[in-house]
């Protein structure tokens, strides 16, 4: 009996003493977030108070012992987001997540399906109505509060549904039963309804997973099988004289410069009359190296400099996405087409980040602030504002790209 106390006594303490050093780990991460942040944001109460912040985090810190990872997790995120600028961010990106095999996006208004495993092709393009018989509009608002990298509405719809997989996320915050599996209610693209049991897996899992995708294209634009860079090409827009330029990413200026030379013999030797700069991909980058693709095609004398030039934008247009679409609105006299962008011409921006050295939570923050606008908006407004459309998204087709292409005829 008294060798089964000592080995019960121990066993406590060995729980109690985690229990301790789990508390203060915790407890170091929360004074590391903010005297890093105090230290190395560009201007860290612009919109939260000092004394706003602080007593946040110290309502976290009195609650660690009762929280869970994810709860801390949460509330970090939470009080973050009310520091009010897209580049100042909890990032999940070291934690060992788990996802539901899916990709999400709210189109005309519905959230949507636009990415299912091969073996539940059926389910592409199905509207999401709950999770864990949750409503898909109280699902929304609560990852509202939370989701990160966020600059106006345009670019919270877009994070949202990048949030919505996650299964630790969304049992942190009490939207499902479980972290590893959920129940998906959907109304497929025929109307009917049916319920879809989906598992949180790894990420090395879902790398190995095969997806069918819901895509939209032109049939008037093939890309490029010798193209430099996925994420940047350029292509003829069939019975017209206008080029194509797709631009996700930016590569290292050593590579844009040569990429740009040939862009410019391009457009020069087939007399592009019109030019299509497509940003509705790009999250951001380097903001001069995007001056450099301006730079070579202001040098095109054959474009009708007038009324030839058109950008094209959308919530997903990010931080340099959309700075060098308001640069390029100057620069090259363009036209915008599409929604907002996600983040605003005038605001904080070039990321900082470091790692809290206890939960390896990474967190980002601006650096510097950009004045791209006499008048500050809400995202980059485009002159001609479309949106997608389901009715074309259902069938492939992009009608946003297709509005610009009606207009160069």
């Amino acid at each position: 009996m008294k060798s089964k106390l000592v080995l019960a006594l121990i066993l406590i303490s060995n729980v109690v003493l985690a229990q301790g050093s789990r508390t203060e780990q915790w407890r170091s991460d929360l004074t590391s977030y903010h005297q890093t942040l105090e230290q190395n944001h560009i201007d860290l109460y612009h919109q939260i108070n000092r004394a706003e912040l602080e007593k946040e985090l110290d309502t976290i810190h009195d609650a660690i012992e009762h929280l869970s990872d994810w709860a801390i997790a949460t509330r970090l995120m939470k009080l973050t987001r009310r520091i009010g600028d897209g580049h100042t961010a909890v990032s999940l990106a070291n934690w060992d997540t788990h996802a539901f095999p899916i990709g999400v996006e709210k189109i005309s208004n519905q959230w949507r399906l636009v990415k299912v495993p091969t073996d539940q092709s059926k389910m592409l393009g199905a509207s999401i109505e709950t999770i864990d018989g949750v409503k898909i509009s109280d699902i929304e608002q609560t990852l509202s509060h939370v989701a990160q990298y966020v600059e106006n509405s345009y670019s919270e719809v877009v994070r949202i549904g990048s949030y919505m997989p996650i299964g630790e996320l969304l049992h942190a915050l009490s939207i499902t039963k479980s972290p590893k599996k959920a129940v998906f209610g959907l109304r497929t693209i025929e109307g009917k309804e049916l319920n879809l049991t989906l598992p949180a897996i790894s990420k090395t899992e879902l790398e190995q997973r095969k997806y069918k995708y819901l895509n939209v294209t032109s049939e008037a634009i093939v890309k490029p099988q010798d193209a430099d860079f996925e994420y940047l090409w350029y292509a003829p827009i069939k019975d017209t004289k206008a080029t194509y330029i797709r631009f996700d990413s930016y590569p290292r200026f050593e590579e844009m410069v040569p990429f740009a030379e040939k862009l410019f013999m391009y457009t020069t030797q087939n007399q592009s009359e019109q030019l299509v700069i497509d940003l509705r991909h790009n999250g951001g980058g380097d903001l001069y190296i995007g001056l450099v693709l301006a730079n070579a095609l202001n040098l095109v004398d054959t474009v009708n400099w007038k009324n030839g030039v058109y950008v094209l934008t959308s919530g997903v247009t990010f931080s340099v996405g959309a700075s060098n679409a308001a640069l390029f609105r100057q620069l090259l006299n363009a036209t915008i087409v599409g929604t907002p962008t996600g983040s605003n011409p005038t605001g904080y921006q070039d990321m900082g980040e470091f790692v809290l050295p206890n939960s390896k939570l990474r967190i980002t923050y601006s650096k510097r602030l950009f004045r791209l606008q006499e008048t500050s908006t809400n995202g980059v407004v485009p002159d001609i504002l479309v949106n997608p459309e389901w009715n074309a998204y259902a069938k492939g087709v992009d009608n946003v790209l297709e509005e610009v292409i009606n207009k160069l005829n």
